[in-house]
């Protein structure tokens, strides 16, 4: 028999999905099996389960035919279990490294009906930071084991289900199984511990509670949050179907059950304020129903007055109580805030700029005006140009205005208003569409009914967003700054699947996510023969060369490009080939030979892959706009290991890699040499299908549609062969 069964149930935690799967697969613990729930989810969750599933025999996936919710989720994976022990892991957490190995030795050598460890909680931003249960667990140690009777206290530990491995035969006699609702942990928790003969503890820490920004119900404002009371009636109903085996430790249930009500009905993140008082007076009735047989000692301090303010049913004293400690609070709050720099993650404006902003910010939204912006203001390209390209066509009513800088080339016939102008803060404030492939400054205060659409400029391999924090690269970065910039976005364009996993991870943020395909691509997927011949002669190509467009990404400091001469590339093609390079960093790129071209400042990058027959790069976003092409690339890659302990990366580029893979410039010049770039296209395929599916030269339309005219749009699922 397998020792562990994990059940997983996922429902929209796409971006955290393969963190957590990867947390339990790469562990090399192989008595164990995941049955991976998908609870209908809306999202990529069912395909990244079966990718899984596909290379690891030890994940069995669940496809429900509709959503239930994760109670019912978790039924239907305890339901597929076969293993000894079961653990109800949440697919947005992960486990800790090592911890299989600690959880299966506490499991056969104790024999435990449940086993209890310890967890720590992960932040967006800082380090993670242990529970507060050390002691009460360690208190609960020992050779045997105890129920509630000897070990009370274990009833203060945290009520979830996910730091809990219970013996699956337990669950069967106690005929335990998860109501619906929010709070589904409370009525399944307490009838466990009272039922439990032999509860072990485990000190160490095994799982990472992660606690998410976005889409976590503990931080949701809804008048669901009242169903803690059914659960907890649900919780009473199953502990008096045991008898007499709750008598002893029914105090401390009753004052656990008071304090995490009282718990929801305090919490401005949970229930709206209309509701706070209902919430209340039936705490009160719940508190007069199942008030123990003797009464109740309540604690000191504010819980004990919150508890006998709830036994009187004095909501207006319980208000005013209330209303104190929030006004306490405020001021200690306040008190912090003014020791910390008053000018941190701020944009300087001037006095003038500062009020002339404010003073626009007062007058009307133009619903009819967008302004684009490109790449810190350098440029008018990328994705938000082929989004106002095609407003123009299909939203014509859309007026839109560029933010360029002073010294920006600016294509002519191109409306737009310069950085530092008052145009620009009155674009700035006025326009209902704010369109950019990175993040507006930081004074940019999003107003009511502004539509903020962020495009990005590149398919994710290294290091994003929140994930830079763990490498050398983003040590210097303001993550708390990069937050409040991202928490403007209304929409985040992706490529593929692949970014919208990344982007919904490394930007925890209340955006939509538009799966649309690049808008920039749109125009190499439209391509044929015609627009090569152009894009050559724009260049000054003769047709019958073969071309090798050289486009590695930068490196962070104290890396260095790898060795790499394009004259000798050049060389190695033969006389009729020639190498465009894109990077002024590149050694000999300024090389006099007439086979080699530095196209670094070349305005239109689009042209170069159109004229290009094979593409040479390394981890840039490059390969996946290229792909779109379906021509052969080259991954030239000799410091990659360097590269990503330093950058970090979002995706093993190498694993996924659209065609052969090179480690050392000799290698490269050899696979060119003899022709070797024409090879693998099986893998040019794969790459295509899993990163280019949507680029079917319609993705700026998709993007126009939804955020210009509010249209509900969906990407294609197959591109058909170039």
């Amino acid at each position: 028999m397998t020792l562990l069964s994990i059940v997983l149930p996922a429902y929209k935690v796409q971006g955290y999905l393969r963190e957590c799967l990867d947390s339990i697969l790469d562990q090399g613990f192989d008595d164990v099996e995941l049955i991976a729930v998908d609870d209908r989810s809306p999202d990529h969750c069912g395909e990244i389960f079966d990718e899984y599933a596909a290379r690891d025999p030890r994940v069995k996936v669940l496809h429900l035919p509709q959503n239930v919710g994760l109670g019912e989720a978790r039924n239907a994976g305890l339901a597929k279990a076969v293993g000894e022990y079961v653990w109800f892991v949440d697919t947005d957490d992960t486990l800790t490294p090592g911890s299989l190995d600690k959880i299966a030795t506490a499991l056969r050598e104790q024999a435990p009906d449940v086993l209890m460890v310890d967890f720590e909680r992960t932040y967006p931003i800082g380090r993670a930071k242990r529970s507060g249960l050390r002691r009460t667990l360690a208190a609960a140690a020992g050779p045997n084991g105890a129920d509630l009777h000897a070990r009370p206290g274990l009833i203060k530990t945290i009520h979830t289900v996910w730091n809990k491995i219970v013996r699956r035969d337990l669950l069967a006699k106690l005929d335990l199984k998860f109501a619906p609702g929010w709070y589904e942990d409370v009525s399944w928790t307490y009838p466990l511990l009272v039922g439990a003969e032999r509860i072990f503890t485990l000190e160490e820490v095994c799982y990472a509670y992660r606690q998410r920004r976005q889409g976590a119900i503990t931080r949701t404002v809804n008048p669901r949050h009242l169903e803690v009371f059914t659960h907890w009636e649900r919780a009473w109903e199953l502990i008096d179907l045991q008898g007499s085996r709750a008598d002893p430790v029914r105090p401390a249930l009753f004052a656990r059950m008071i304090w995490h009500l009282m718990q929801t009905v305090g919490n401005d993140d949970r229930l709206p304020p209309n509701l706070r008082k209902q919430s209340f007076l039936r705490t009160a009735e719940m508190f007069a129903r199942y008030l123990p047989e003797g009464g109740f000692a309540p604690p000191g301090g504010a819980d004990g007055l919150r508890y006998r303010l709830v036994a009187k049913r004095s909501y207006g004293l319980y208000a005013a109580m209330r209303t104190a400690l929030r006004v306490q609070r405020k001021a200690r709050g306040a008190a912090g805030a003014l020791r910390k720099d008053p000018g941190e993650g701020r944009t300087r404006l001037s006095l003038f700029a500062r009020a002339y902003y404010g003073l626009q910010r007062r007058l009307p939204l133009d619903p009819n005006l967008a302004g684009y912006a490109a790449y810190w203001y350098r440029e008018v390209s990328c994705n938000p140009a082929a989004v106002e390209q095609a407003a123009r066509r299909i939203a014509p009513h859309v007026r839109g205005v560029w933010i360029v800088g002073k010294d920006a080339s600016v294509p002519a016939g191109t409306t737009h208003v310069v950085e530092g102008s008052r145009a620009y803060y009155r674009l700035l404030a006025r326009a209902k569409y704010l369109v950019n492939n990175v993040n507006f400054p930081d004074f940019v205060r999003k107003r009511p009914g502004q539509v903020h659409l962020q495009t990005h400029h590149g398919t994710p391999v290294k290091a994003m967003g929140l994930d830079e924090q763990y490498f050398p690269a983003g040590e210097k970065h303001n993550f708390a700054a990069l937050l409040r910039r991202s928490d403007r976005w209304d929409f985040s364009v992706s490529a593929n699947a692949h970014s919208t996993e990344v982007w919904e991870r490394v930007y925890p943020c209340a955006f939509e996510s538009l799966e649309s395909g690049f808008p920039r691509n749109d125009r190499l997927a439209l391509a044929g023969a015609a627009e090569s011949a152009a894009a050559r002669a724009a260049l000054g190509i003769p047709a019958d060369e073969t071309v090798v467009l050289y486009m590695p990404t930068s490196r962070p400091e104290p890396l260095a490009l790898p060795p790499f001469d394009p004259a000798t590339l050049a060389a190695a093609l033969g006389p009729r080939g020639r190498v465009l390079v894109r990077g002024r960093l590149v050694p000999g790129v300024d090389s006099p030979d007439p086979q080699v071209q530095d196209v670094s400042g070349y305005p239109v990058v689009e042209d170069l892959y159109l004229a290009a027959d094979i593409l040479v790069s390394d981890y840039s976003s490059v390969i996946f706009d290229f792909a779109v092409l379906d021509r052969p690339i080259v991954l030239h890659a000799p410091d990659w290991a360097e590269y990503r302990a330093a950058r970090g990366a979002s995706l093993d580029v190498i694993e996924h890699a659209p065609g052969p893979v090179t480690r050392s410039f000799p290698e490269l010049l050899s696979l060119l040499g003899d022709g070797g770039a024409y090879a693998d296209s099986e893998r040019r395929q794969a790459f295509r299908d899993r990163f280019c599916a949507w680029e079917d030269g319609h993705a700026a339309e998709r993007v126009v549609r939804r955020v210009f005219l509010g249209e509900q749009v969906t990407p294609p699922r197959q591109l058909p062969p170039r």
